[in-house]
C-alpha cells in the first residue's frame, strides 16, 4: 500500500542465495568466498540432532569451526550474550545459523551485540503510539551470517529479529547489515523436517506477503514480490500437505518463503505479526502455529482499510476480485493444511488475552498497519474470535 504522495522506500538486501539438492556441502566454499575461516556454528537442540548437522560439520572440516550452546525457542537475552562471548573467545569471523527462525534471530542478535556492545535491550526498536518508530543507529560493522534454513520462516533474509525476555516481552530489532550474506536452501535436507512445522511456518511466510501488500511502508517492488510469493506459497503449501516427502514441493516452499522474507525486509510487518510476537513472548507457543491461527482474523480486522490489496490477492489466487474472497481462501487453506485454527488448541488460556491485547498496543507493527488501532478492546475482540 503506497502513501498518498506515491513516495516510497524499498530496502534491498545483499544476500547470495544458493539453491539445490545437496548445496549443504558447499558451506565451506561459500564461507571462504566471504574471506572467512573461523565460523561459529549455531543450532537448536533439535537441529543439532539431525544427521545433516554432522554433514555440515564435514563441509566445514577445513576450517577452525567452533560451536555454541543450543538455541531455545524464541531465544533469550542470556542466550545472545553467551553466543556473543563465544564469538569473542573463538575469534570468529562469521556465524553459521543451522535451524529455524530462532536460530537465525540469535545469530543476528549476537552479531549485533558483538559489534555494538552495551546491553542488548538498548539497541531495540522503540514504538510510540500511534505511529512513531525509533530505530537506534547501528553503524558498526557486523560479522557476516551464513544461513541454512530448516523452516519456512524467511528469517534468513530479513534484517529484523526478535528476542524474548524473561518478563515475557519481545524485544524487536532492525539492522540492514544483519540479513544473511549467504543462504543455502537445500530441499533434500528439508525433507527431514516434519511437514507440520513446514506448514505452520509457511503460514507465517504467507502473512509476510499479505502484510507486505497492505503495509503503509510498502512499494510497487514489494507488492510484486508479495503477489508472486503468495501464489507460490499457496501452491507449495498444498503440495507439501498432500505429499510431505516430495522434495520438489519442499523446494518450492523454501523459495516462496524466501521471497516472502524479502517482502518483509522492505515493507515491514503489521498488526498480525504484532499480535503473534506478543502471544509468543507471553505464552512460549511457536511463532508458526500462532501465525496459522491469527492470520484470517487479522485480515478481517484490516479489511475496511485494505480492500484494494486484498482484492489484488484474491485475483492472484484466481478467486475473483472481491476482497473478502482473499480471506475466505486463507481460511480454506487453514482447513486444507490442517494447521491450528484456534488459540485454545495451542494451550493458550482465555485469561491471557486481555494482557496480550494491551501489550500489542506498544508493538511496532501497529505503525505500518493500514487500519489505525484505537484501543485494546478492539484487539481483545479479535483475539476472542481467534480463541
Amino acid at each position: 500500500m503506497q502513501t498518498e504522495s506515491n513516495r516510497y522506500i524499498h530496502q534491498a538486501m545483499r544476500t547470495r542465495l544458493v539453491f539445490g539438492a545437496g548445496v549443504l556441502a558447499e558451506a565451506g566454499r561459500e564461507i571462504a568466498a566471504l574471506g572467512c575461516s573461523r565460523p561459529l556454528l549455531l543450532a537448536s537442540g533439535r537441529s543439532r540432532a539431525m544427521p545433516a548437522h554432522a554433514r555440515l560439520r564435514e563441509a566445514l572440516a577445513g576450517m577452525d569451526c567452533a560451536e555454541s550452546g543450543d538455541v531455545p525457542a524464541h531465544s533469550s537475552p542470556g542466550t545472545v550474550v553467551a553466543v556473543a562471548q563465544a564469538l569473542a573467545r573463538h575469534g570468529a569471523d562469521c556465524l553459521v545459523a543451522f535451524g529455524g527462525g530462532s536460530v537465525a534471530d540469535t545469530a543476528k542478535a549476537a552479531a549485533l551485540l558483538a559489534a555494538e556492545g552495551g546491553e542488548l535491550a538498548s539497541h531495540a526498536t522503540r514504538f510510540t503510539p500511534p505511529a512513531s518508530v525509533h530505530m537506534p543507529p547501528l553503524l558498526r560493522t557486523k560479522l557476516p551470517i551464513v544461513a541454512v534454513p530448516l523452516t519456512a520462516s524467511g528469517a534468513e533474509v530479513t534484517p529484523s529479529f526478535g528476542i524474548r525476555t524473561e518478563a515475557g516481552e519481545k524485544l524487536m530489532f532492525w539492522d540492514a547489515q544483519l540479513a544473511s550474506r549467504v543462504v543455502l536452501l537445500d530441499p533434500q535436507l528439508n525433507a527431514a523436517m516434519p511437514a507440520s512445522v513446514m506448514l505452520e511456518t509457511g503460514m507465517n511466510a504467507l502473512a509476510h506477503c499479505i502484510e507486505g501488500l497492505y503495509s503503509t511502508h510498502g512499494s510497487p517492488i514489494a507488492s510484486a514480490l508479495a503477489l508472486d510469493g503468495a501464489r507460490r506459497l499457496r501452491s507449495a503449501l498444498r503440495h507439501v500437505a498432500a505429499a510431505p516427502a516430495d522434495v520438489a514441493a519442499r523446494g518450492e516452499l523454501l523459495v516462496a518463503a524466501h521471497m516472502a522474507g524479502m517482502v518483509l525486509a522492505s515493507a515491514r510487518s503489521c498488526l498480525h505479526h504484532a499480535l503473534c510476537h506478543v502471544l509468543g513472548a507471553t505464552t512460549g507457543v511457536a511463532h508458526g502455529a500462532l501465525n496459522a491461527v491469527i492470520l484470517p482474523h487479522a485480515l478481517r480486522y484490516n479489511l475496511p482499510a485494505a480492500r484494494e490489496p486484498l482484492a489484488a490477492l484474491a485475483a492472484a489466487w484466481s478467486a475473483g476480485t472481491r476482497p473478502q474472497a482473499a480471506i475466505e481462501q486463507v481460511a480454506a487453506l487453514q482447513a486444507e493444511l490442517r494447521v491450528p485454527q484456534r488459540l485454545r488448541d495451542l494451550g493458550i488460556a482465555r485469561d491471557v488475552l486481555p494482557q496480550a491485547a494491551r501489550r500489542t498496543l506498544h508493538e511496532r507493527g501497529l505503525a505500518c498497519n493500514p487500519r489505525r488501532v484505537r484501543g485494546a478492546a478492539e484487539l481483545e475482540t479479535l483475539l476472542d474470535a481467534a480463541w
